[in-house]
């Protein structure tokens, strides 16, 4: 595979930015100094969809910090204690991997959310600049399974901290334990100093607008014509067999690598030999296992045999995605309906008392959806499409715009 596949090559501070991307590093560190004397925390919100750049940004930006505060006696980041933080396990793993490369970023300088939180706390201590990177995973309620017992992963963090940088996008929110939308994020910032950017243009899918039109309204219950074709650089292909589709991927993960198949929720765990499959007919692979390796799921061979979840490939690139939409994905009198029954991730939907009965569906819904937009954004060159419902397979295969 080529090292220009590999996760670490595409986040790397060592990649060049674009004008906006440098300009926006340079606003970053300015709002960081800025704010470094003066009663904290202030908070600065980079919004954006999936594949718009939020962790590029957020690795040049922190390995400017972490080189002015190690090197730069003159610098008003000297000698400060910064960190970054992820709530996701395969993205840790890349950027501390980043950290072997680069001079002045060290592993120990990026850590899991919960980590933090309990060491600052035990030692009594406080850091300087947090930079969270996929903010919208942040546990928003107490998890004994994460040994989090606090209310807010967030209000924890503001209280660690002088600056805090986050980037959030709630089209990316996937479980109850981090349920989160902008306005809830907006009403508990509002006490600090709060300045946002939205970044707006995909750079992760080389595919038209209109495409990436098509997946933010199917992602939002609003199903159309899919558009002619993906683009110019682009590949889109819907399929009536996920057999077929897979022999598809496999072929494009020779020629280009990093091809893989994803699905949704929705197929019983029937443990066969210790692995739970995913059958569609033909079809038959096991979903992802636990990745017990430093190597990012998708770089792995093996996972050519395995179907990835939103688990595993949350904020990846693959070159080519093909994306199973399971059994609660449904067309039912020509609308796309999400069935609840159907789903088979129960930890999606752990109880909250914060979220009143009447909206409970609803929010349960674009769970749902939301999982689907994390999986049809991963595609940097092609995305192909089984659906599982055949009213919802034979709309996909005929109606285009």
């Amino acid at each position: 595979m080529a090292v220009t596949n590999t996760a670490t090559t595409k986040i790397s501070p060592t990649l060049p930015l674009t004008t906006g991307q440098d300009r926006l590093v340079k606003q970053l560190l300015a709002f960081t100094t800025a704010h470094l004397q003066t009663p904290g925390p202030a908070v600065f919100t980079l919004y954006g969809d999936a594949g718009t750049g939020k962790s590029v940004v957020l690795a040049h930006l922190f390995d400017q910090l972490q080189t002015q505060a190690r090197t730069a006696t003159a610098s008003p980041l000297a000698g400060t204690t910064n960190y970054f933080l992820v709530n996701h396990p395969e993205l840790l793993k890349v950027y501390r991997q980043i950290a072997g490369r680069q001079p002045h970023l060290f592993k120990k300088d990026f850590q899991r959310p919960t980590t933090l939180i309990n060491r600052l706390a035990k030692h009594q201590t406080t850091a300087d600049v947090l930079v969270i990177d996929e903010a919208h995973l942040l546990l928003s309620q107490a998890d004994h399974y994460n040994n989090f017992y606090g209310d807010n992963q967030l209000s924890a963090l503001l209280q660690s901290a002088r600056v805090v940088i986050l980037v959030f996008d709630e089209t990316q929110v996937l479980r109850f334990k981090s349920f989160w939308t902008e306005a809830r994020l907006e009403r508990l910032l509002a006490p600090y100093p709060h300045t946002s950017y939205r970044l707006t243009h995909q750079f992760r899918m080389q595919a038209s607008d209109q495409l990436v039109a098509w997946i933010n309204a199917f992602t939002h219950h609003q199903l159309h014509p899919l558009p002619a074709n993906g683009g110019a650089n682009y590949e889109l292909r819907i399929f009536d067999d996920a057999e077929a589709m897979r022999q598809a991927i496999v072929a494009r993960d020779q020629t280009v690598g990093l091809s893989r198949i994803v699905s949704t929720s929705g197929y019983p765990s029937t443990l066969d030999g210790g692995k739970h499959y995913v059958t569609e007919g033909r079809f038959r692979l096991p979903w992802d296992q636990y990745n017990y390796t430093q190597t990012p799921w998708a770089e792995l061979p093996e996972t050519r045999n395995e179907v990835g979840s939103i688990y595993t490939c949350q904020g990846f690139d693959l070159n080519y995605v093909g994306v199973i939409l399971g059994p609660p994905v449904k067309l039912v009198d020509q609308q796309l309906t999400i069935d609840l029954s159907q789903t088979t991730d129960a930890a999606v939907f752990k109880h909250r008392d914060d979220i009143a009965p009447q909206d409970l569906t609803a929010a349960k819904q674009q769970l749902v959806l939301n999982s689907i937009n994390v999986l049809m954004k991963r595609g940097v060159k092609g995305l192909y499409i089984y659906a599982h419902d055949p009213q919802l397979r034979q709309f996909l295969l005929t109606q285009r715009a």
